[in-house]
């Protein structure tokens, strides 16, 4: 989607009378408000949303399920501190995401959402002051490069074994911010960088920059704010809830393969989903040779997540 024709520059300077006195009165309440002043209307202010929302949200509602198994179905990962592993998935969830998304090809076009009226931001302007604030729609700008991101990382063609030691490099960052066990962490982290150049030698013996490539490509992936990925892709689905807390639950509840039924909205009797019970977990211990898991796929849970989280209270 490219930007037609912007409105800002154009040859033609006549506009109504009534356009030119909605928007003087407009730039007055963003000055006195101290906001500055709106650019053209381009790709850095136009709002997009998935055109097909159903199959897309339930694309990548099976991909998140399909992450979380990842993580469950690691030991070491459990070997950490509780309080460690909330901050590993709270920032990693989203390029492990985007990983799951060109692991499983799934593909997704944007459209551009309907602007609301001048006249309609002048009659609501100082309702929306009172008001909770609007939730924030994906720029066309954000979700283009969130698109290249994903075309790179394609075009590179990774092997089964290549995604699941690049998930665990991803995973295991001992960069973040209030870990406890952050040595163990970073050894983790370089078993699994290790795995992924012994599985890069046999499959590309005359590529020796494409263990760099990878990991300077996957760092693009972490800097993609969680707030677009949230509002694209889960915000239909979810609403207003915490993408983060659902995460964590699903991680601590699923078993078996299948959703708990202690996932949110699942007790009508208590009215509250249930907080994850406290396992006592050893930081310091040998660390062996790191592994991913065997993956354990259930199709349905995506349907699943999709039922229950739609059932969650606001």
């Amino acid at each position: 989607m490219e930007c037609e024709q912007c409105q800002c520059h154009g040859q033609d300077k006549r506009t109504a009378i009534l356009y030119t006195l909605l928007s003087q009165n407009l730039s007055q309440g963003h000055a006195g408000r101290g906001q500055a002043p709106q650019g053209c209307l381009c790709q850095q202010r136009r709002t997009v949303c998935l055109r097909t929302p159903h199959a897309t949200c339930q694309a990548a509602s099976n991909v998140l399920v399909k992450t979380i198994s990842f993580i469950k179905n690691l030991p070491s990962f459990h070997l950490l501190p509780r309080e460690d592993q909330l901050l590993l998935l709270d920032s990693c969830w989203v390029p492990l995401f985007l990983l799951g998304l060109v692991q499983e090809m799934v593909t997704f076009e944007v459209m551009e959402t309907p602007a609301p009226s001048m006249l309609k931001k002048i009659l609501l302007d100082g309702q929306n002051q009172q008001q909770e604030p609007e939730r924030t729609q994906p720029t066309l700008a954000a979700v283009q490069r969130l698109q290249c991101c994903l075309n790179t990382f394609w075009s590179l063609d990774l092997s089964p074994k290549e995604y699941a030691y690049l998930k665990g490099a991803i995973l295991f960052n001992p960069d973040v911010p209030g870990l406890r066990a952050s040595l163990y962490i970073e050894s983790l982290q370089r078993e699994a960088q290790r795995a992924l150049q012994e599985v890069l030698q046999p499959l590309h013996p005359e590529d020796q920059g494409r263990f760099a490539r990878l990991l300077l490509v996957a760092s693009t992936l972490k800097s993609m704010p969680p707030a677009l990925i949230t509002n694209l892709f889960f915000r239909p689905v979810i609403g207003n809830a915490d993408i983060v807390e659902l995460i964590a639950e699903m991680l601590y509840e699923i078993t078996g393969g299948q959703l708990a039924p202690s996932l949110p909205g699942a007790h009508a009797s208590h009215g509250q989903p249930r907080a994850p019970q406290r396992r006592d977990v050893r930081p310091c211990v040998p660390i062996g040779t790191w592994r991913p898991p065997a993956p354990r796929y259930a199709p349905r849970q995506a349907v699943e997540l999709q039922a229950a989280t739609r059932r969650r209270p606001p």
